[in-house]
This record gives C-alpha cells, sequence and structure tokens, in this order.
C-alpha cells in the first residue's frame, strides 16, 4: 500500500466529510510510517475525544497496520 499525507487526507475528508484536513509526515526520514493529523468535521459534534478518535481510525483502519500511530494529546 503505498501511503502518503496527500492520500490520507483526501480519504479523511471524503469519508469524514470533515470542512479542514491537515496531514503531516512526521517521519524523521519521510518514510511515510508516522503522521500528525488534524481533522474538522460535523461528524464529530457533541461526540467525547475517544469517540472522534475511533472514527478516524475506523475511517483508516487499513491505513493503520502500516502506520506508527503515537500516543494522542490533547490540544
Amino acid at each position: 500500500m503505498e501511503l502518503s499525507a496527500e492520500y490520507l487526507r483526501e480519504k479523511l475528508q471524503r469519508d469524514l466529510e470533515a470542512e479542514h484536513v491537515e496531514v503531516e509526515d512526521t517521519t524523521p526520514n519521510r518514510c511515510t510510517s508516522s503522521f500528525r493529523v488534524l481533522v474538522v468535521s460535523a461528524k464529530f459534534e457533541g461526540k467525547p475525544l475517544l469517540q472522534r478518535h475511533r472514527l478516524v481510525n475506523s475511517c483508516l483502519a487499513e491505513e493503520l497496520l502500516h502506520i506508527h500511530v503515537p500516543a494522542h494529546r490533547n490540544e
């Protein structure tokens, strides 16, 4: 599977009907195994953080098999 920040951005935007999506490859050598993601979607409205994370994880279930997922942080 060929992963890229653009591929993930498009998939998240389409599947989560997102208003805004940012995806940054955070792997030191840009080998596409770690990403920082920001998603703004009406589908998140009224949902706690854990449910929002689950929506994103569900959307990217197949891709997550190839991505390192660091600990989540709240901002």
